[in-house]
């Protein structure tokens, strides 16, 4: 009877424990909320959920694509680097493969050099394959794959807030993203929390 005992307390506080670090619950409208797993272009394994706590500008590409996923990677550094230095180090960049069988993280990595990407801040993100139309569904982008490889996809910027809600999004179709989107961008950053 003690080592029962002993196992239902051992289990009440490891339940705690998880329950006490995994932090406030997310809000229903959050992408964050589902459960996805990936592996970013240094090749750890990260939880969907892992970017929560800032706000993120995400989009989804490939990187055998040579037109549109390199002109949304442009558009996103070109929002960057139109917003003060403080605003810079707040926001997060992640931008989700829909071809995981070819985007590995050596592919990933090599569009980060690329692009020089600052890694601290850009996240190239592999997900499992399972979980590739889930997440674009949530983020209202729409993907087919052709028979030549490539992909006709959605080239938007979607800035999510800390929770993971979805405060705006923009249409890439340049190397420069829309003013409107980037004026909301900063006043996202600039509202208290």
């Amino acid at each position: 009877m003690r080592r029962v005992l002993q196992g239902f307390l051992l289990s009440l506080s490891l339940l705690l424990a998880a329950t006490a670090t995994a932090g406030p619950a997310l809000p229903g409208d959050s992408v964050y909320n589902l459960p996805a797993s990936m592996t970013d272009q240094s090749g750890r394994v990260l939880a969907w959920q892992d970017l929560r706590g800032k706000p993120v500008v995400v989009s989804m590409f490939y990187t055998n694509c040579h037109l549109m996923c390199p002109l949304i990677i442009a558009s996103g550094k070109a929002l960057q680097k139109q917003l003060p230095q403080d605003q810079q180090s707040a926001l997060d960049f992640a931008v989700v493969s829909i071809d995981p069988a070819r985007d590995t993280p050596a592919a990933l990595a090599e569009v980060s050099q690329q692009h020089r990407l600052d890694n601290a801040r850009w996240h190239l993100l592999r997900p499992e394959a399972r979980d590739v139309r889930t997440l674009a569904s949530a983020l209202g982008v729409r993907y087919r794959a052709q028979p030549d490889g490539s992909f006709n996809h959605t080239s938007v910027l979607i800035l999510l807030d800390r929770d993971g809600r979805i405060v705006a999004r923009s249409e890439v179709d340049g190397l420069q993203p829309d003013p409107a989107f980037v004026s909301t961008v900063r006043e996202h950053l600039a509202a208290p929390n």
